[in-house]
C-alpha cells in the first residue's frame, strides 16, 4: 500500500485518511509544528513514506520534515511560496492573460510621497494587505491617504517585532458588492465550488466567521480557476475569484486549501486525488 505523509492541518488529514485508504493509500499525520522534535529520533518513521502532502506552511519547519522525509511532494516548496506571494501570483497571472485586480506592490518601507501617489491612481476605496498572510489577516479597506498612511505605520510596528522575511504588502482595487468564491482545481479540472459569504461584512474568509456553500459555477469561472492553475504550474489549488457586476478576476490562490466536507466536491474527488498522489509518488 502506498504510504503518504499529510503535512497539512489535523482537520483535513482525518477527512482524507479513509477515502484513500479505500483506493489503496495509506495516509499518516506528520508534523514538527509547535513541538520538541529530536532529529534522530522524529515522531514518525522517515523511511516509511513514498509521498507527501502538501508542503508544510511554515517553510523552516518545512524544511526539517522534507529532508527527513525526502520524498516527493504534491504541492512542493515551489510551488506553496508561489501561491502564496500573492503580488507574484498575480503577476504571473496577469502574463498569462489571467484577470486580476488592479494592484500595487510595495515594499516596505517605501517612500510615503510614492504610497500616496499610488493611492490617488485608485478611485477608491482600496484594500490593503500584507503580501504573504493568509486566512485574511492584516486586510483592510482604506478610504483616504491618511488611513493608509496609518495602517502601513501599523504594519511597520509588526515587521519591527516579528521576524519575517517579507515586508511588502499590495494596494488594490476595492471591488464592491462581489460575489467571492473559492474554486478548487485539481490536477487541471475544477472538482468543486464554494460561494463565501459574511453576513454584515465585505472580507468573505471563513476562518473568520464567513459561511461557505457548495454552488455549481459557470462554465466562464470554472475557466478562469483552471487557467490561473496552468498559469502557477499548481496540481491543487484553491482559487479565490471575486465577481462584482461584469467583471471577475482572480484575487488569491492557495497551495495549501483545507480539504473540505465530501458533499462540497463534485463525484470522483477521491479517486482524482489518489491518482495525483500515485503520480507524484513515481517521480
Amino acid at each position: 500500500m502506498l504510504a503518504l505523509a499529510v503535512a497539512h492541518d489535523a482537520e483535513t488529514f482525518q477527512r482524507m485518511r479513509d477515502p484513500l485508504a479505500d483506493r489503496g493509500i495509506r495516509a499518516e499525520h506528520v508534523s514538527v509544528r509547535e513541538a520538541v522534535t529530536d532529529l534522530s529520533a522524529p515522531p514518525f518513521d522517515p523511511t516509511d513514506f513514498d509521498v507527501g502532502f502538501v508542503f508544510p506552511g511554515r517553510l523552516m519547519e518545512g524544511g526539517v520534515v522534507d529532508a527527513l522525509l525526502a520524498v516527493p511532494w504534491v504541492n512542493d516548496r515551489t510551488a506553496v511560496l508561489r501561491s502564496r506571494n500573492k503580488a507574484g501570483t498575480l503577476a504571473r497571472l496577469a502574463a498569462a492573460g489571467v484577470p486580476v485586480p488592479e494592484t500595487v506592490y510595495v515594499s516596505n518601507p517605501a517612500d510615503e510621497d510614492d504610497v500616496r501617489a499610488a493611492f490617488a491612481g485608485f478611485d477608491g476605496p482600496v484594500v490593503v494587505k500584507p503580501n504573504s498572510t493568509t486566512r485574511g489577516v492584516g486586510v483592510a479597506k482604506v478610504h483616504d491617504a491618511d488611513s493608509l498612511a496609518g495602517v502601513t505605520d501599523y504594519l511597520d510596528l509588526i515587521h519591527d517585532y516579528r521576524a519575517t522575511g517579507d515586508k511588502s504588502y499590495l494596494v488594490q482595487e476595492y471591488l464592491p458588492n462581489a460575489t467571492d468564491y473559492r474554486v478548487m482545481v485539481l490536477d487541471g479540472e475544477v472538482v468543486g465550488a464554494v460561494r463565501r459569504e459574511a453576513p454584515g461584512g465585505w472580507k468573505h474568509n471563513v476562518h473568520r466567521g464567513a459561511d461557505a456553500t457548495g454552488v455549481d459555477l459557470p462554465d466562464e469561472l470554472r475557466e478562469l480557476a483552471v487557467d490561473a492553475a496552468d498559469a502557477l504550474g499548481v496540481d491543487w489549488l484553491g482559487v479565490d475569484v471575486l465577481v462584482s457586476g461584469d467583471c471577475a478576476v482572480v484575487n488569491e490562490t492557495n497551495a495549501r486549501p483545507t480539504i473540505d466536507d465530501e458533499t462540497k466536491y463534485q463525484a470522483g474527488f477521491y479517486d482524482r486525488l489518489a491518482a495525483l498522489v500515485e503520480r507524484t509518488a513515481e517521480q
